[in-house]
């Protein structure tokens, strides 16, 4: 008897709240739309979040601190970010996961392309930092930011990021350097 019982608390744990239509507590957000995973449609209106970058320009390599934040009380549960080409569509450099709030995710087979939340506390801001590629052009970071199930906003944008390509570096990174002399 004491078997079954635990058998049936179990059962009920697990399969109960799919069953009963009870909302998810950990929203997952596809890579390539940004959408969450469940049938609610984004909110039109001007989001209460932001994206904060570091920098202005980047060269490959470069590390640059990014924070997404609430403004005022608005708080979030969940979000996907990442960094994007100007009018690109997959996620270009990698982030080295520094809040224990944040957890990288592989989008397009890149390991860490995209960041996302490790749990469904709800947060004020979190602070992640970005490593550029080699080979991108300007870029921005877009996000889509999850408030509860039923008020999510996508695309997200920061100001737009631009590399600093020295004129003086070849195709494979050397520096040329001029030098005059008198």
């Amino acid at each position: 008897m004491r078997r079954h019982s635990c058998f049936v608390f179990l059962f009920c744990g697990i399969f109960l709240p799919g069953i009963l239509g009870f909302p998810q507590t950990n929203t997952s957000i596809d890579c390539d739309s940004l959408l969450p995973n469940y049938e609610a449609e984004p909110q039109t209106s001007a989001p209460p979040y932001i994206i904060a970058v570091s920098f202005d320009n980047f060269e490959p390599g470069n590390e640059v601190q990014v924070t997404l934040e609430a403004l005022g009380d608005a708080g979030f549960k969940g979000f996907n970010l990442q960094a994007r080409e100007i009018d690109g569509d997959v996620p270009v450099g990698t982030f080295k996961i520094t809040d224990p709030n944040t957890k990288g995710l592989e989008c397009h087979n890149m390991t860490n392309s995209a960041v996302s939340h490790a749990n469904s506390d709800v947060k004020q801001k979190v602070t992640t930092t970005w490593i550029a590629p080699h080979d991108a052009t300007e870029i921005q970071f877009i996000a889509t930011v999850v408030q509860n199930l039923e008020n999510f906003w996508v695309g997200i944008q920061s100001k737009t990021l631009t590399p600093t390509h020295s004129g003086s570096v070849n195709a494979t990174g050397k520096s040329k350097r001029k030098v005059c002399f008198e």
